[in-house]
């Protein structure tokens, strides 16, 4: 509908509906971003695990708290502005996506200062270096099979090179030696 039409209960029509697609919207993202803290939540708990001890797992929750606060102070601020908007105040889109944004930021912040997160973290560190040691194990063990050299071969090589250097420079110092022994 174009706004030219002064018509007034077509214009109250076009309100109505921008007001109803609006509030859809709005609460499809918080439908949306309760099913992802749902998700968080699990899988956070899931990788604390049953061995993680009481402190730790008391500290996750807490910054799990306070990166929901965070979320839920995102969502206020964000139907404070859309009621601004609806009564003629000035809100750009940005500044919405820049509420959430940072919230985000801010949340994630929490969660990542928690000793479990960090515990989390390092037990994954840990599992990705074990892994990736069994595959460069069995990488070498593969090139080995197949008659190519493997990165333990060359370094052997190198290090022998090196120890035949050394060997052949010590041999020439006692070789100048013996010419200059010689020449007396």
């Amino acid at each position: 509908m174009s706004m030219t039409n002064t018509d007034p209960e077509a214009v109250q029509r076009y309100w109505q509906e921008a007001i109803e697609g609006m509030n859809e919207q709005f609460s499809d993202a918080v439908r949306q971003n309760a099913d992802a803290q749902a998700e968080f939540v699990e899988a956070w708990l899931e990788a604390l695990g049953e061995g993680t001890d009481e402190e730790r797992v008391e500290g996750a929750i807490e910054g799990y708290k306070r990166a929901y606060e965070t979320w839920m102070e995102a969502a206020q601020q964000t139907v404070e502005r859309t009621t601004d908007s609806f009564e003629g105040e000035d809100v750009s889109a940005e500044e919405i996506r820049d509420t959430w944004l940072s919230a985000a930021n801010d949340s994630f912040k929490e969660i990542m200062g928690t000793a479990a997160f960090a515990n989390v973290t390092g037990q994954t560190v840990g599992d990705a270096l074990d892994m990736r040691g069994q595959f460069e194990e069995l990488s070498q063990e593969t090139l080995h099979d197949l008659g190519m050299a493997t990165k333990g071969d060359v370094q052997e090589v190198g290090e022998r090179l090196v120890e035949l250097e050394r060997r052949q420079h010590a041999v020439e110092e006692k070789l100048d030696r013996v010419i200059e022994h010689l020449e007396e």
